[in-house]
């Protein structure tokens, strides 16, 4: 029998096992999949070292009519889905209430805090193989509008102030002598200094999975039908075959629900769907860094595979058939930007975001079972933090004292404790 089993074995179950492994643990990981090869994989490979606040609900009438009438990129909707999505939904637009987003984001800022000092540490730890997919440039936060630019140079300027986030504000011209493929169509850009990108986001997860297997982690491919607790120990039934151990932690995503709900805990989670695609660009043009359009709505990154562009979020059933209309927008505005070539992929690439209504994550101990651990909920931030709550979940596992307060992010906060 060992020390843990983990449910999930993207970016935060195996960051989990590798720090628990450094702590003596003895550790199964579990999942269905391989490792890093769902909402993991199909990001746009940031560590958003300057990501203190977490997306809110949209407030303003213009963005919530975009988003009402199908015109908007960044947002869109199922209406089938409303009535399901509606109740935590509707805390979401509550939380983001200006009174309430502030506390949200000082409880948030401190988690993000860890993100860089986290992945710097798996990734020396993972050698060569993961530092090779690294860039310590970060990224541009482009605008088509000097009002806008201009609106969000003073935002930058008060994150510094306030968490000493480092940035530039590159006019046009300064952006053009960094990134010569852009065609035109900018004011400038934000140039967020402080984080980290990754050219290829699923391969890092499988770098951080080796150095787990190297320090004596084991891995079982199937899917948990079960998890239950048994004379103080857990027990996950995978594929016919019986695991036990006596913690067990919970990193499935946006599959979480389907394991908690059979324990009683019956969380207001709901996903924002998001896809990918890749994209040749002619020859001897590239794109040397990310790229974010927000006044759009999507991504555009250099990848190992090419140009991806992400899109923002689709709130939708989670294992509904995909309907990625929010794709062929942001291409059609990607290529006012940038020369993008054809589509490499055969078809889409389809995520689930985990979201709570408060917009911070699950960090926790489950409040009505002894040795069970939760940690989901990272909305758009997942890869982001995967490597800091996989600490503080070790960390607050073995009785250490965890290198930030995680009393913000205890599930009791959702079933009214």
């Amino acid at each position: 029998m060992d020390d843990v089993i983990i449910l999930g074995a993207g970016i935060v179950g195996v960051a989990t096992g590798i720090h628990l492994l450094r702590r003596g643990r003895s550790v199964t990981l579990v999942d269905k999949n391989a490792p890093g090869h769902e909402t993991s994989f199909g990001n746009a490979g940031i560590i958003q070292r300057e990501g203190v606040r977490p997306h809110p609900f949209p407030r303003d009438l213009q963005t919530l009519l975009q988003v009402g009438l199908h015109l908007s990129t960044a947002a869109r909707y199922e209406p089938l889905a409303l009535p399901r999505l509606a109740p935590p939904l509707l805390r979401y637009w509550w939380e983001s209430s200006p009174e309430h987003y502030r506390r949200v984001v000082q409880s948030y800022a401190p988690l993000i805090g860890r993100s860089i000092i986290t992945h710097a540490d798996l990734i020396a730890a993972a050698g060569p193989e993961a530092e090779k997919l690294i860039s310590r440039y970060g990224w541009h936060l482009a605008f088509r509008s000097p009002e806008k630019l201009e609106k969000e140079a003073g935002k930058a300027k008060g994150d510094h102030d306030q968490f000493g986030i480092g940035y530039e504000v590159l006019d046009w011209a300064a952006l053009k002598a960094v990134e010569p493929g852009l065609l035109g169509g900018l004011a400038g850009a934000i140039h967020w200094t402080d984080p980290w990108t990754v050219k290829d986001p699923g391969a890092l997860v499988t770098a951080y999975f080796k150095l787990f297997e190297s320090l004596g982690g084991q891995f079982v491919r199937g899917a948990a039908k079960s998890l239950t607790q048994e004379e103080g120990r857990w027990r996950a039934d995978v594929d016919g075959k019986a695991i036990a151990a006596q913690q067990a932690v919970i990193a499935l995503g946006p599959w979480a629900p389907d394991v908690l709900d059979r324990l009683g805990y019956r969380l207001p989670l709901f996903v924002k769907r998001g896809y990918h695609m890749h994209y040749g660009t002619a020859e001897g043009v590239r794109l040397n860094h990310l790229l974010l359009d927000p006044e759009v709505g999507y991504a555009m990154a250099p990848m190992a595979r090419g140009i991806r562009i992400t899109t923002g979020a689709e709130f939708a059933d989670r294992d509904a058939a995909p309907t990625p209309i929010q794709l062929g927008k942001a291409e059609k505005a990607a290529r006012e930007l940038f020369p993008l070539g054809d589509r490499l992929d055969p078809q889409p690439w389809k995520g689930a975001r985990p979201c709570t209504p408060d917009m911070m994550p699950i960090i926790s101990k489950a409040p009505r079972h002894d040795g069970l651990y939760v940690g989901i909920g990272h909305a758009h931030h997942g890869f982001t933090l995967g490597p800091a709550t996989g600490e503080l979940l070790a960390q607050a596992m073995t009785g250490e004292e965890t290198a930030i307060d995680i009393h913000p992010f205890r599930m009791e906060r959702f079933m009214g404790g």
